[in-house]
């Protein structure tokens, strides 16, 4: 089903205390059937030109998810590249932030938001929550579907040797994969790199099977 995502996002506008003005949704046409992975990062940047789907020269968010995704082996260029492979990136929440932290209560009221916006894809098979907000939104979204969060509570280098699973959709919690830091702290880098080739290997298998039983 093609699907733009910001005309889609603000309908449910009004089941929320959020203005539009406030908000940066992705102006994205997809066809939400082929997407099998969503990966969640933080926040929009301040500056519209340097979101992932921006049509500015060069922005900055695309730059590290670039660098990260080639550390990983995986042959990118852009956004269209990495929406051909069935990986979607979004935010959870959809404003820039004021502070050096999201506080809880705009990461709840963002909430609603999300979990319409992973609804949009019914073959999801790898959610990736790079970093805290994303991990605190999603775990909140899972509870109140299942009862129970999905990611314990811990610090991420520790927790992520393990597998976790929203019913049969691999979620893996990982770190902010924008931000100047993340250039220069390498071995977040590089866990953020293991995790991108896991989730390739993941949908790679995926496509093998699928391949397999057209035969």
């Amino acid at each position: 089903m093609l699907v733009n995502i910001k005309e889609h996002m603000l309908k449910f506008l009004p089941e929320t205390h959020l203005a539009a003005s406030d908000l940066q949704l992705p102006n994205v046409q997809i066809d939400t059937d082929q997407i099998k992975c969503i990966m969640i990062n933080e926040v929009p940047p301040m500056n519209p030109y340097d979101d992932f789907y921006s049509d500015g020269d060069n922005p900055e968010y695309m730059r590290t998810t670039l660098d990260l995704f080639h550390n990983a082996g995986v042959d990118v260029t852009d956004i269209r590249d990495i929406l051909g492979m069935g990986i979607y990136i979004t935010t959870a929440v959809k404003m820039p932030k004021l502070q050096y932290e999201v506080p809880m209560e705009i990461i709840v009221e963002h909430m609603p938001l999300l979990e319409k916006e992973i609804d949009l894809f019914p073959n999801l098979k790898v959610i990736m929550l790079m970093g805290d907000v994303a991990k605190k939104s999603f775990n909140r979204i899972a509870k109140k579907k299942t009862k129970k969060s999905v990611i314990p509570s811990g610090s991420t280098y520790k927790i992520r040797e393990y597998a976790y699973y929203y019913g049969e959709i691999r979620v893996f919690p990982s770190y902010i994969m924008t931000g100047g830091n993340i250039l220069i702290e390498k071995s977040k880098r590089s866990m953020i790199s293991d995790d991108i080739r896991e989730m390739m290997e993941i949908l790679q298998q995926g496509e093998k099977v699928i391949h397999e039983q057209k035969q």
